[in-house]
């Protein structure tokens, strides 16, 4: 009896260990679990940036742009036209991937762009999951960071107002003009229309580029037309775009944007063969009929989407902001309008990023 007594004991010890073991394991699980606020990770001492938080006090224009590692050059150059065009004290937000952090800084502080103000942020694609589907014709449309305009009021940011750009732009004007314009009442964010400038009328069809949501969304799928959105309405870019934050927190703009991009994962009510990516329509669909319009020469657009399709001279001459967006990128060959591009470009530090250009007979 004394021997069962022990086994009883010993079974009861090893019983108790086990439970102790299994609390912990799901314990450790939920603190090391996802948190929304993890998807950004500040990297404030590697960027050589005043510990204290930029407020609005600061009288800065913050303007966020995204860097990734196989396109860092265009991100560069990007920042030095808008640091170069205007007097007035600019603070970028550079969001990128683990990979790419080394590399962004050393772009800045072995160029030029030394005496930029900015701050690295990292950001972490699990947000992602089960939002995105890889079945894009262009993988660059799929990057982690394309969806990062989804997620302004996650960064570490202390501004009512935010500029976001992306990677394939040059400013040719003053960025505080963009700056400051006046949103409408209860609108979170200002883009420009895809119908708004005659002036890129005649490239639009020349090109077959597409200027309505029947380009974007998949108007066979109930879902889509549960939404009441007629398809000839003009769709925008959301390339560029001045932002509201305190509204687009109020709205929830975020978790809106987040609920299309798991409506499509689901029930693809939207393609990349369409749309030409898959950023645009939960934008689209959030946004319609709200939002403030920019002024078209702040988003001269469409200058990447053929190699043949050239705006005129005098026109790109007025422009404010200029965008490459489409296949035909003015770092790679072939691509229209290199020069004005080329002018604000910075070589690599590293050789990593290099210009793609034709070989000239000697």
């Amino acid at each position: 009896m004394a021997l069962l007594r022990k086994i009883n004991r010993v079974l009861v010890v090893l019983l108790v260990l086990m439970v102790c073991l299994l609390l912990h394991s799901t314990l450790l699980r939920a603190s090391t679990r996802p948190k929304v606020s993890d998807h950004w990770k500040n990297l404030d001492n590697a960027a050589q940036v005043p510990a204290a938080r930029l407020t609005e006090a600061d009288d800065v224009i913050p303007v966020i742009i995204c860097a990734s590692e196989e396109r860092m050059g265009a991100t560069m150059a990007a920042i030095n036209s808008v640091y170069s065009n205007t007097d007035v004290s600019v603070f970028f937000y550079i969001v990128t991937l683990r990979d790419a952090v080394k590399l962004t800084r050393q772009y800045i502080e072995k160029t030029k762009l030394k005496d930029v103000k900015y701050k690295i942020l990292e950001f972490n694609p699990m947000v992602l999951q089960r939002k995105v589907k890889p079945d894009s014709s262009r993988p660059d449309l799929l990057h982690p960071l394309n969806f990062v305009r989804f997620y302004l009021p996650l960064l570490d940011i202390n501004h009512k107002r935010v500029i976001y750009l992306d990677d394939d732009v040059i400013v040719q004007g003053d960025i505080r003009d963009l700056f400051n314009i006046k949103l409408k009442p209860g609108h979170a964010a200002a883009f420009a229309t895809d119908c708004d400038l005659p002036s890129t009328h005649e490239m639009v069809r020349s090109i077959g580029m597409q200027t309505t949501y029947m380009g974007f969304l998949d108007y066979r799928k109930q879902g889509v037309k549960d939404l009441g959105i007629n398809p000839n309405d003009c769709s925008f870019n959301p390339g560029v775009f001045v932002a509201d934050i305190s509204e687009w927190k109020k709205q929830k703009i975020t978790k809106q944007l987040e609920k299309w991009m798991e409506e499509n994962f689901s029930h693809n009510i939207y393609s990349s063969a369409m749309a030409g990516g898959v950023a645009t329509p939960p934008m689209l669909i959030v946004f319609h009929d709200k939002y403030t319009t920019l002024d078209p020469l702040w988003h001269v657009r469409h200058l990447g989407w053929s190699p043949d399709a050239h705006y005129s001279d005098s026109f790109l001459q007025e422009a404010h902001l200029l965008h490459w967006n489409g296949p035909f990128k003015p770092w790679n060959y072939p691509a229209v309008h290199l020069d004005l591009w080329e002018k604000w470009f910075i070589p690599d530090p590293s050789g990593k990023f290099s210009l793609v250009r034709p070989e000239r007979n000697s």
